[in-house]
């Protein structure tokens, strides 16, 4: 497993603090270790719409899939809240459907390993994205106009989260996804009718969600700030 050169549209900058840190998703660093830790917990991937990893391999094979468009970039979430430890892999999340024509992109792939979650990780990681999107370049943003967020309609858990850092839901989009055929959960519960040419996989209906810069400059910075700090 060799490093990707992560192509990004834009040039990334430090994001940490002194709880954590982001580093872009290097498969020959992180990838086993992620694995090691997601291939006992299933779980983290349910809501996916990815099918379950056998191997570190297939798990890798999968980013490196992703990482070459330059609309994505994938981040290792460092957990750094110990003075003095070494930093601990806490989980991944990423920027998807970055599009520098319509200043906008889409906050992904967030999977928080299960000793990190309800802790500081998830809302700091979020937070930092934020920071870096949605400020002004004056402030060292990139000045985007709008952050989206999707999940399964079944995803509780992610729909919340976004909720609480300021995102405002949008609406549903119902079979918006075709999921891999190994996927046994998180489908809208709908049947597949006759002649289907994808019969044996499962629909997913998606929940959007966004943060734009008009809800940022209104009172958003200052939340995700207060939520980040607990």
């Amino acid at each position: 497993m060799t490093p990707y050169d992560v192509d990004f549209y834009f040039p990334i900058p430090k994001l940490e603090n002194d709880r954590v840190k982001l580093v872009p998703f290097i498969p020959s660093e992180h990838g086993d270790a992620f694995f090691a830790v997601a291939t006992s917990h299933p779980e983290l991937f349910a809501y996916l719409p990815v099918a379950p990893f056998a191997t570190a391999q297939d798990f890798v094979s999968t980013v490196m899939e992703i990482q070459p468009d330059r609309s994505i970039v994938l981040f290792a979430v460092l957990d750094t809240s110990s003075p003095g430890a070494v930093p601990q892999l806490a989980g991944t999340i990423g920027l998807l459907a970055t599009s520098p024509t319509n200043l906008s992109t889409e906050i992904g792939f967030v999977i928080t390993l299960p000793r990190f979650q309800c802790t500081h990780v998830t809302s700091n990681a979020v937070g930092l994205l934020l920071r870096w999107t949605l400020e002004a370049p004056a402030e060292g943003g990139l000045g985007l106009r709008r952050v989206a967020w999707r999940a399964n309609v079944h995803n509780t858990r992610s729909v919340r989260a976004a909720e609480r850092l300021g995102f405002r839901r949008e609406g549903v989009l119902r079979w918006d996804t075709v999921l891999p055929a190994e996927k046994i959960e998180g489908g809208n519960g709908g049947g597949i009718r006759g002649g289907d040419p994808k019969s044996r996989s499962l629909g997913r209906d998606t929940v959007f969600l966004s943060l734009c810069w008009d809800d940022w400059e209104a009172g958003a910075r200052e939340s995700v700030n207060e939520v980040m700090q607990r």
